[in-house]
């Protein structure tokens, strides 16, 4: 007999169980899938952004004095450096920032603010070379106002894009999939980034 027909389908049959049977359910599917991101209540919470963090509690001023690994650093420059963001936009979503402590592009020194440029442009080149995207999301918030998630440590936001990359799941769910581990998508960025930088 097919449903047309007058068979209960899968659903009815368990909005028709009684309580004592639709305990006896559990594990049963409901039509909802479920991404567990629990490592995103830090983000919600706001945890690890300080909007006007001193110098001792900048995670920017604290990442060089790690390891390139515990840091999630993937390059380090003269005036400025590059690493992994730790609450990613898209996979392989960096920043570049300066060593100096400083929040506003126009306190930047001549020095930093070109290699800061350079260091964006690099990047750019080590992701297509890495992950072919099909293009980037480019720019720094200027204040918390701006949506700096951390004012007081200027960073530049370098994000991959590919055809696709955003579903339902950010506007839905404030969930984006994230399909690679950071310590991962470090190691790959910084071995492709030396390779670059030999071949230039």
């Amino acid at each position: 007999m097919t449903h047309a027909e007058g068979a209960p389908s899968d659903a009815s049959h368990i909005q028709d169980a009684s309580s004592e049977d639709a305990r006896t359910l559990t594990g049963v599917p409901d039509g909802f899938s479920r991404f567990w991101t629990p490592y995103r209540m830090a983000y919600i919470r706001g945890e690890s952004k300080p909007v006007d963090s001193t110098e001792q509690e900048c995670p920017f001023c604290s990442a060089p004095q790690r390891s390139d690994e515990d840091g999630l650093i993937v390059h380090r420059g003269t005036h400025c450096f590059v690493v992994m963001n730790l609450f990613p936009y898209n996979s392989g979503h960096m920043l570049v920032c300066p060593y100096r402590h400083v929040s506003d592009y126009t306190e930047l020194s001549a020095d930093e603010r070109v290699e800061l440029a350079e260091l964006t442009a690099q990047a750019m080149r080590v992701t297509r070379a890495v992950a072919q995207p099909h293009g980037f999301n480019l720019g720094m918030n200027q204040g918390a106002v701006a949506g700096a998630g951390i004012a007081a440590h200027l960073h530049q936001h370098i994000v991959p894009r590919w055809a696709g990359d955003a579903n339902f799941l950010p506007i839905i769910a404030q969930t984006k999939a994230i399909p690679e581990l950071l310590e991962d998508a470090r190691h790959r960025l910084a071995q492709a980034w030396t390779r670059t930088g030999e071949q230039e």
